[in-house]
């Protein structure tokens, strides 16, 4: 999948079998979050979607930390 730019931000949208996966995506994406020390906007809606949102708000633009934690969580 790939990141789109919407805005003054990096957004992905997810689609998982069940909760409990999106779920696990969720709490991988947290502790990447953690070792980055930049943390996204997280959307869990309905029973399996996951909606990110990455945006370095101290710039009001993507920066490269956004980039960076967007690779990382491609990673996942």
């Amino acid at each position: 999948m790939a990141w789109r730019e919407d805005g003054d931000a990096l957004v992905q949208d997810y689609e998982f079998p069940d909760f409990a996966a999106a779920l696990a995506f969720v709490n991988g994406v947290g502790r990447l979050a953690e070792l980055h020390g930049h943390h996204p906007d997280i959307l869990l809606h309905g029973w399996n979607k996951l909606r990110l949102t990455l945006s370095t708000h101290s710039e009001g633009r993507v920066t490269d930390l956004d980039r960076r934690l967007a690779e990382a969580i491609d990673d996942l």
